[in-house]
């Protein structure tokens, strides 16, 4: 089975992008200020941001799961560059500079299957949705593990390098699953009503579909346990990542298989 690959030009912005994302990790720790620690990430982010958009709007679009976590790793490192202005003793460089270029390179390795030039207008809005989805999830996994990081390193008393207090964390962490579970709401909503409208067919009851619902149940769960029995700490963290296993297996899990394993599209 031979699997496509990315375009010369493609492949130029992965390999520039990862190296730049190498250059930012290992020339942070000289920075002292969070600015210009920002500063030296931004070239990386810029072509981040540039490899996503020829995959999208190039000579041939394509996308598929390694795209869709490609842009989930860009949107986080977009909330932090966010958050860093907001609460510069946040310290996550290391991490999400190893994401982001390993998610750049698998997205040239698997650039997914051609986009249909009939497909919907709409379809671009409902896969914005999902990928954003994707991204606000994906920065509360990333504010819960910095939390269980602190909070043993707490139990140690020992610095916890996440240079942000455990309390905060906590907040951000259930802000991003809060905003993530309106996204995902509304994700399915849109594809439950308008499903023959965006791919031609009706709703099915597929693979997709049903890891997407239990993973909303398992958000639903979260909230509502934290809202009304106070739930925190490792167990609401460890629903935290099962949801969010769940949410990957409902389309870059899928598309993987599809892909990948099966050499076809999904």
């Amino acid at each position: 089975m031979i699997l496509p690959s990315a375009s010369p030009l493609g492949w130029l912005l992965a390999l520039a992008t990862a190296a730049a994302y190498a250059l930012a990790a290992a020339l942070a720790p000289r920075t002292a200020t969070g600015r210009g620690q920002l500063a030296i990430m931004a070239p990386a982010w810029t072509l981040h941001g540039a490899a996503l958009v020829w995959g999208l709007l190039g000579s041939t679009p394509h996308f598929g799961f390694a795209a869709a976590l490609s842009m989930t790793a860009w949107l986080v490192l977009t909330t932090y560059a966010v958050e860093r202005q907001l609460f510069p003793q946040m310290r996550a460089r290391w991490v999400l500079c190893a994401l982001g270029g390993a998610a750049v390179l698998v997205a040239a390795l698997f650039p997914g299957r051609p986009l249909h030039v009939s497909a919907s207008p709409w379809l671009p809005l409902h896969l914005t949705l999902g990928i954003a989805c994707y991204g606000l999830f994906a920065a509360a996994v990333v504010h819960a593990w910095l939390m269980s990081r602190a909070e043993r390193q707490m139990r140690l008393a020992a610095d916890s390098h996440s240079g942000m207090p455990l309390l905060t964390l906590e907040r951000l962490t259930f802000r991003f699953v809060t905003a993530g579970f309106v996204l995902l709401s509304a994700t399915l909503v849109a594809g439950w009503l308008f499903s023959e409208q965006l791919y031609g067919r009706a709703w099915l009851w597929d693979h997709k579909a049903v890891f997407s619902l239990l993973a909303w149940i398992t958000f639903a769960v979260l909230l509502l346990g934290r809202s009304r029995f106070g739930w925190r700490g490792r167990s609401a963290v460890r629903v935290l990542y099962a949801g969010t296993a769940l949410l990957l297996l409902a389309y870059v899990g899928s598309r993987f298989v599809m892909e990948v394993v099966l050499g076809r599209a999904a």
